[in-house]
């Protein structure tokens, strides 16, 4: 049986308008060999986990460089929970300050990929995420 690509569900939460990051993110993980669904700009916590959970994805990978992180990303696992859903790994990159990086993991966020993260660390991040999940 041939394994199946792994799926991610790429996405812009909030009214952050700048998808440039996202985009380069997208294509890398395509170029791994993933399938990438792109839900486009200023999604809601809700049409994320919407589309992840339509879309029988893996992994959701949100971009954010508004500020609203704190606000914007613990609901998006609080609804993959309340949906029975929390195996979806939940990665995010973007401006995050270092000292939301535990907040955030501690609610839920599997990591976090700051400026001057490499293409190369979120595709083996991923990897070794659903290698250990299965």
């Amino acid at each position: 049986m041939v394994d199946q690509p792994v799926r991610v569900l790429v996405g812009k939460v909030g009214l952050d308008g700048h998808d440039r990051g996202a985009k380069v993110v997208a294509q890398a993980l395509r170029d791994a060999g993933m399938e990438v669904i792109y839900t486009g700009l200023r999604q809601t916590p809700e049409q994320i986990v919407e589309a992840a959970l339509q879309e029988d994805v893996q992994v959701i990978g949100l971009s954010i460089l508004s500020g609203a992180h704190m606000q914007l990303l613990p609901p998006v696992v609080e609804m993959l929970r309340d949906q029975d859903s929390s195996d979806i790994i939940v990665i995010v990159g973007g401006i995050i300050p270092r000292e939301d990086i535990a907040y955030l993991k501690e609610n839920g966020v599997a990591e976090v990929f700051t400026p001057g993260s490499t293409t190369e660390e979120i595709v083996s991040f991923i990897n070794k995420k659903i290698e250990q999940n299965q």
